[in-house]
Parts: structure tokens; C-alpha cells; sequence
């Protein structure tokens, strides 16, 4: 994906120790080292600058240095900016920093954003580091605007942060201007959340791109999402490709779903391989279905698993592989495998079991099956991945598609307006309090900005009382 300008995580990340600069080309002719020479040793602080150069270009870092030393010592800050490349690269972090100090302090943004990485990455001097930041990007510096906007959203200043982000934006960051989005979203603004978005993603973002097709998808606008994923798909991006296979499914163009599912499934990414083995099911191909089913299933996918397996006995009557999936699948709670091996083991037997090495599979609930509104599961993704940006709270798509879905199932059953709550408090007999903060939950996903994102311990809880309601609702 290179064809967008900047690379969010290139901003994030320490950059290699750049070249020392160069000077600018003289307007008559080039002097010889001889003509340099000459002119340093009377006084020029450009000609000892660009001897500098010329010794390190040859790999003579003594006497380049000897030389930047004495034309910052007259005062040339391109020199005080490559002593503090030379001694971050050769020398003492002490010496760096002094150097940079120098060039920076007198107006040197480079150098700044330079000393302010050093003085976070290895000093964890975050209130200097964030001065030098300040200092350089209200001078105009987009990287610094970029980095203090990043600095101050992991010291827990948002507003400074947004308000960084903006300026790095307007300057032309399109990572920036991905991350003011998803702030945007994350605080009920979906407005302003949009318009940064298609500001990015018109630069040539790709995230940008995507995220926007998912809001306009959790909006009800297919067509105008696709019209982005198509953007985003163009820098091979996985999501894009998996959300055109779905649209493609769902206009039953199984051919192009196929294509675009096994273009997102080479990115490893188990469910578009699941997704992938069912249309190739459909379109009657059962050795690529076995192949997307099978890598799926050894990636701990249950719902593979047990396709694999009702595969490998339909068409090739590997009963011993089919209870193999079957068993596998079951271990994650998948209720249809669970029969099917119940089935296949009055005909042929417990499968021997496994050396004992002493672990113990974790228990799992019941798989999810049922199929979610495409909006909901739009609105989901957009919570996991604002909740999780910067390391943040991680929080699992599936959780929050099916604390959505479940709501959404059980309320299709009320004809007229009602106390959803109530209702279902009423109708399963659980705590009103447990129902209400599965509301909350789910209000907080539809409508971003009403409360934080839930916790892991939260949706834990939550997914709970979905699965109860289910249970009790004989949705099960």
C-alpha cells in the first residue's frame, strides 16, 4: 500500500538517522577541496560547512566533524543539526542533544522534532520533549504539529491533541487527518468524523478510504461505501476486499465474491477464507472450498472446522478427518458439530483420544451463527477500531457484532412501541439492571460520544446477558 502520502505509522515510529544536509549549490561553478580548505581556515563558516559535507561523503567522520564543529562554532545551524546526526549515529546521547538543542533553539524545526524524539525515546523527559514539539510546530513544522498531536493523545490530552491533529491536517497530514476522524467518531461526531475522512482518503489514504465506506455502510448507503472500498481495495486493502465480496454475495455475483473474498483470505485473515470456502461451496468448486475451509478451520475457526469436516466426508468419505473438524469445531461450543459427531461416533466410534499433556481446553459458549444487519456490524468495527487506536481498549468484532445482533433479534418481536427494557426484563426474568447496561452498551456502539467505550470486562458481561436472553427467549 504506497500510494498514499505518509505512512501513519511512519509518523509514529522513531526515523532513521537522516543525512547530513547538504549545503546549497554555490551559483558559480563548484570550489575545489583546496578552495574550501583555504576559505575554512579563514574564517568561512559555509566552506567549513560544506567541507564538512564533502569528509563525510567520503567516510571521514573525524574531519567532518572537526570541520562542522568549527562552522557551528561560527554560528552555521545546518552544521549544529549534523554534529547532532553525527554524535546520534557515532557519539554520545549527551552530545546529540546538545547539538540539536543549539540548531533548534535557533528556529531549527528539524532539529527539534530531532531532540524532542530523543529526549522521549531516551530520556522519558516528556515535559522538554513536548516544549521543543510546541515550539517548533507553532512555528509551522507539520512532523512536530503530527508528533505532538500523537504525544499529547498518550499523556491523555485530547483536546490538545485534537487540536494538534487539526493543524498537522490542514498542513496536508492525511495520518493526521485519519486520526482527527476517528476522534471525530469517537466523540458523537460523525459529521466532522466524515469530512476528515474524505479529506484523507481524497490524498490518497487508504484506512480513510475504508473507514468512510464503513460509516456510509452503517448508514445505510451500500452504494456510496462501495464507491469507497473500491478506492481502498485499489492499495490492496484487506477489509475492502472482503466488504466488496459481501456486496458482491449479496447481488448473488458469486464469481466476483469469490474473487474478492480470496483476495482478502491471502491476507491470512480467517473469516474472509471462511467466507471464501462457502461461495466456492456454491459455486461446486469442493476442492477450493476444502483448501479456504481447511486453512480457516487450522486457524481455530469453528464454523471452518466443521464445513471441513462435512466436506472431507462427502467427498472423499474420510469419516476419521470428519470427526477430527467435528471434534474440533465443538470444543468452541459449535452445537451442529457437536450433533454431527455425536452421530458419527455411534457409527464408527470414539476417535482415540489425544495423549493427556496436561492442558485443558478453555470452555467456550455456544458459537454465534445467526446472521447480523450489515449497518450493525459496520458500527461495530468503527467501535473496535476507534476504541483500540494508540493502544487502547481492545475489543473483539464478534463480541460487540453479536451484543448488536442479539438486540436486534430479540426486538424484531415487538409489533408496537414498548419499554424495551421492561419488556425483556418481563419476558426473561433476568435483573432489570442487567438488561439496562446491555442497553447502554448498545447505545454507546449505534451512538459514539454517549459514554466511553465499554471495557473488556464489560462486554464480557454483557455478551452474558445477550447469550441469557437468548437462552430464556428460546432463541437459542
Amino acid at each position: 500500500m504506497t500510494w498514499w502520502h505518509g505512512d501513519p505509522e511512519a509518523a509514529v515510529a522513531r526515523p532513521v538517522v537522516p543525512m547530513p544536509r547538504a549545503p546549497e549549490s554555490p551559483r558559480h561553478g563548484h570550489p575545489t577541496e583546496a578552495d574550501l580548505l583555504s576559505a575554512a581556515r579563514t574564517g568561512d563558516s559555509g566552506a567549513a560547512h560544506r567541507l564538512g559535507r564533502l569528509y563525510a561523503q567520503r567516510g571521514d567522520r573525524s574531519a567532518a566533524r572537526h570541520w562542522w564543529e568549527r562552522a557551528a562554532a561560527a554560528g552555521n545551524i545546518d552544521s549544529a543539526f549534523n554534529l547532532g546526526i553525527w554524535h546520534e549515529k557515532h557519539g554520545s546521547l549527551d552530545e546529540a542533544i546538545t547539538w540539536y538543542e543549539l540548531a533548534a533553539g535557533a528556529g531549527d524545526s528539524e532539529a527539534a522534532v530531532n531532540l524532542a524524539t530523543l529526549l522521549l525515546e531516551q530520556r522519558g523527559d516528556v515535559p522538554r520533549a513536548r516544549q521543543w514539539l510546541q515550539s517548533a510546530a507553532a512555528a509551522g513544522s507539520r512532523p512536530a504539529a503530527r508528533r505532538l498531536a500523537l504525544l499529547c493523545e498518550d499523556v491523555g490530552d485530547g483536546a490538545a491533541a485534537r487540536d494538534w491533529h487539526h493543524h498537522a491536517a490542514c498542513a496536508g497530514d492525511l495520518a493526521s487527518a485519519h486520526d482527527l476522524a476517528f476522534m471525530s467518531y469517537a466523540a458523537g461526531e460523525e459529521g466532522q468524523a466524515s469530512a476528515w475522512w474524505e479529506y484523507a482518503a481524497r490524498g490518497g489514504h487508504a484506512d480513510a478510504a475504508y473507514y468512510l465506506g464503513r460509516l456510509l455502510h452503517a448508514g445505510r448507503d451500500p452504494e456510496g461505501a462501495e464507491a469507497l472500498y473500491r478506492l481502498a481495495a485499489k492499495a490492496e486493502h484487506p477489509g475492502a476486499a472482503s466488504q466488496l465480496g459481501r456486496l458482491a454475495l449479496a447481488r448473488r455475483d458469486l464469481r466476483t465474491a469469490r474473487a474478492w473474498f480470496e483476495r482478502a483470505a491471502h491476507f491470512g485473515r480467517v473469516e474472509d477464507q471462511r467466507m471464501a470456502g462457502f461461495v466456492c461451496v456454491e459455486l461446486e468448486d469442493p476442492r477450493a472450498a476444502s483448501h479456504w475451509f481447511g486453512r480457516a478451520a487450522a486457524s481455530g475457526d469453528p464454523e471452518s472446522a466443521y464445513n471441513f469436516g462435512l466436506l472431507l466426508i462427502a467427498e472423499h468419505n474420510d469419516l476419521r478427518g470428519g470427526q477430527h473438524w467435528f471434534r474440533q469445531a465443538a470444543a468452541y461450543g459449535h452445537q451442529k458439530a457437536a450433533t454431527e459427531l455425536s452421530t458419527l461416533q455411534s457409527v464408527i466410534g470414539p476417535q482415540a483420544a489425544p495423549v493427556d499433556d496436561g492442558r485443558r481446553p478453555a470452555e467456550h459458549a455456544p458459537a454465534w451463527d445467526r446472521p447480523v444487519e450489515p449497518e450493525l456490524v459496520a458500527r461495530a468495527e468503527l467501535a473496535v477500531a476507534a476504541a483500540g487506536r494508540r493502544g487502547g481498549t481492545m475489543l473483539r468484532l464478534a463480541d460487540l457484532a453479536e451484543i448488536l445482533g442479539t438486540w436486534d433479534l430479540l426486538t424484531r418481536r415487538l409489533r408496537e412501541p414498548a419499554d424495551v427494557v421492561e419488556w425483556l426484563t418481563d419476558q426473561s426474568g433476568l435483573h432489570a439492571s442487567a438488561v439496562e447496561h446491555l442497553a447502554s452498551v448498545r447505545m454507546t456502539l449505534l451512538r459514539p460520544g454517549t459514554a466511553p467505550w465499554p471495557t473488556p470486562g464489560e462486554v464480557e458481561h454483557v455478551l452474558a446477558t445477550s447469550r441469557q436472553l437468548r437462552k430464556r427467549l428460546g432463541l437459542t
